[in-house]
């Protein structure tokens, strides 16, 4: 070796040596840390404020349903507003902590209002569509109206808000942070070339199952119910997959159970709101007519979400990964 031969390198320190490369990869922060500290979060934060909310309820007394298994508007407004925010909370200290936009989370998109106005018509209508089928086969019966213009319009726009928030819970929670991050995750496993749709949907069909077995507390609910709603999820989850974001679910949510508690006052998922505008009684086997758990216990829920899925992939358009 002469005194001009560069001096030969020295060993690159082992990643696998690094404390940090347990915590922080390529990407930032690893997968399965950051949905841990997400549902710490979550948690902390829905602690946080069900306890206010408990705090703050016992000031005026609220009004309780008429029975235990008749949500009461009240508490609906409290609790899943409570449990909203939470979620959206978490949400955003976890874009803060990973440097990532609330939009990688599906809060962004440039047609956030249209998007989520069509999913308030889709579900109404594909709501609709599942009651109008119910009952021309003879497994729905009206018994009459409940409710006067006043009382319609004043329970009409609280149970509205009131699923606003649950919607907002349930799609952030499900198909936001987690749906993004978990597919992350997952991402190593699969060729390039089909990377993004593979651990998408792998993502996604995880969560949409957790989805369905989450309903399974609900008072009234079947084993068919449980997989509706798990299908329900998958759909929402192409919703996202099409456009990067949830408003559309979001929209198509709130209204499909809007009309479900308040409109049509059928069950919806095995519970019963009070305050509904008709009142309604099924007919017949469980599987057709839906049972305690109301139309979402039905095979007739199925040609619904098909027309959900086919308004998705016509009125949507393709938006490229965010």
């Amino acid at each position: 070796m002469t005194d001009f031969d560069p001096a030969p390198p020295a060993p690159a320190q082992s990643k696998l040596s690094d404390p940090a490369y347990l915590f922080v990869g390529d990407e930032g922060i690893r997968a399965g840390w950051g949905i841990l500290i997400f549902i710490a979060l979550w948690f902390l934060f829905a602690a946080g404020l069900m306890f206010v909310v408990a705090k703050a309820r016992h000031l005026p007394p609220a009004p309780q349903a008429a029975t235990a298994h008749l949500m009461a508007v009240s508490g609906t407004l409290f609790s899943e507003g409570a449990l909203c925010l939470a979620a959206l909370l978490a949400t955003f200290v976890m874009s803060k902590i990973e440097r990532r936009p609330m939009a990688r989370f599906g809060f962004g998109g440039v047609k956030r209002l249209s998007q989520f106005l069509q999913g308030i018509f889709w579900g109404v209508a594909c709501l609709s569509l599942l009651v109008a089928i119910l009952h021309l086969t003879g497994h729905l019966q009206f018994d009459g109206r409940l409710l006067t213009n006043a009382a319609a319009l004043r329970y009409g726009l609280l149970w509205l808000l009131g699923f606003l928030f649950v919607a907002g819970f349930e799609e952030s929670l499900m198909r936001g942070y987690l749906q993004s991050t978990i597919g992350r995750g997952l991402a190593g496993l699969f060729p390039a070339r089909y990377r993004h749709a593979a651990s998408f949907w792998s993502a996604a069909i995880i969560l949409s199952a957790l989805f369905g077995a989450s309903h399974g507390s609900n008072p009234g609910e079947s084993p068919f119910g449980l997989v509706a709603a798990g299908l329900a999820g998958l759909v929402f989850c192409l919703a996202l997959y099409r456009t990067g974001s949830l408003w559309w679910a979001i929209g198509f949510h709130v209204s499909w159970d809007w009309a479900q508690s308040f409109l049509y006052g059928v069950a919806d998922s095995g519970t019963m709101v009070q305050g509904h505008l008709y009142a309604t009684h099924p007919i017949g086997s469980a599987l057709l007519s839906g049972g305690t758990t109301g139309p979402e216990g039905s095979i007739y829920l199925i040609p619904a979400l098909a027309v959900a899925v086919a308004a998705i992939l016509f009125t949507l358009p393709k938006t490229a990964p965010q």
